[in-house]
């Protein structure tokens, strides 16, 4: 068998690399390159667009014109990328990210904040910025067992942050990704793409946002109320509330004190694993709840905002639908809230 050239190309939505060779291919040829249709565990389910089945919706129609065509540099039309089946053997040196395809960055730094939660910080070359929007999300790419998996998180960086960015991940007992995760340190490797989503926040647009947190749904929140505090035009008020399970589990605690001292900030805590208010430092003990985040205690906090507010939601499925409930039990409408 003869040919003139061949390349190797790569599915993204299935990471595997395929070989083409201009030739004229039979049926097996054009087979071995039809994309590969992802399995549920590499859709992170974030509502990203594109979503990696629109990427090998794409690439599908992309193959079947060449094929219709018998001419196999139709498939060319994909962009350079690096193999993703093996994340560790290629850096790419393109630090912009892509809805697309998958960048490479490297992890500047690892900090454990609690026994399940971690702080990574991943370099950006020279004073590059991946310039997000407000609580926009980035998915990451994991192989596991030769299973790829796919996740969201959100940077907890400004988005304008030179030089780097910062990622809160909680892993799980049993999550794939928390395998892949837990293995990773200084100096590796490791994918991502985007950006999606985000909160069209304009400043002063709204006389209050009420922020309600479960977890490291903390961090969309943490970029808005940054865009907030540096910004001196912006007299928004917020309350933020973050649900934790108990006192040590409380993330980013520093940060969070120093957001708090703005004239416009408020922060609650509601704790529903302790026992006491009078175990907790008294610098805490005035402005946090002992128990679950409730309908009651819900409409207290919505009563004690200094301006009607509009709410932003992240958490688990659970914890998102319950908040809604009681914002509508409270009189809040829907056009009212986002949830991440």
């Amino acid at each position: 068998m003869s040919w003139e050239s061949s390349c190797v190309l790569l599915h993204p939505a299935a990471g595997v690399l395929h070989r083409w060779e201009t030739m004229s291919g039979n049926e097996d040829d054009w087979l071995a390159l039809k994309p590969q249709e992802p399995s549920p565990s590499q859709c992170c389910g974030s509502g990203c667009k594109p979503c990696i089945y629109d990427v090998y919706e794409k690439e599908l129609a992309q193959w079947e014109r060449a094929k219709a065509k018998q001419d196999k540099s139709f498939l060319m039309e994909k962009k350079e990328q690096v193999n993703l089946s093996h994340p560790r053997a290629l850096i790419s040196n393109n630090s912009e990210l892509n809805p697309d395809t998958f960048t490479a960055f490297n992890i500047s730094s690892v900090e454990q904040l609690t026994e399940d939660t971690y702080q990574y910080k991943f370099e950006l070359p020279g004073n590059s910025s991946l310039r997000l929007s407000l609580g926009q999300h980035i998915v990451l790419r994991g192989v596991v067992n030769g299973l790829e998996v796919q996740r969201a998180y959100t940077p907890i960086s400004p988005g304008n942050a030179e030089g780097y960015f910062e990622v809160l991940i909680k892993c799980y007992e049993a999550g794939l990704m928390s395998r892949y995760i837990k293995t990773w340190k200084k100096g590796d490797t490791v994918f991502w793409r985007g950006p999606f989503g985000g909160f069209p926040y304009q400043p002063n647009k709204h006389g209050e946002l009420l922020m309600l947190a479960s977890g490291t749904g903390l961090a969309p929140m943490l970029p808005i109320l940054q865009s907030i505090t540096d910004d001196e035009e912006d007299e928004t008020f917020v309350t933020l509330v973050g649900c934790f399970r108990t006192f040590d589990k409380i993330y980013l605690k520093s940060l969070l004190q120093d957001l708090a001292r703005y004239w416009n900030i408020r922060i609650f805590y509601v704790l529903s694993q302790e026992t006491s208010l009078e175990k907790l430092p008294w610098s805490y003990q005035e402005n946090t709840y002992i128990g679950r985040l409730n309908e009651d205690l819900t409409k207290t906090i919505i009563n004690s905002c200094r301006r009607k507010p509009f709410v932003l939601i992240c958490g688990s499925s659970t914890f998102n639908e319950d908040m809604s409930r009681y914002l509508k039990a409270a009189g809040i409408k829907e056009n009212s809230c986002f949830v991440f």
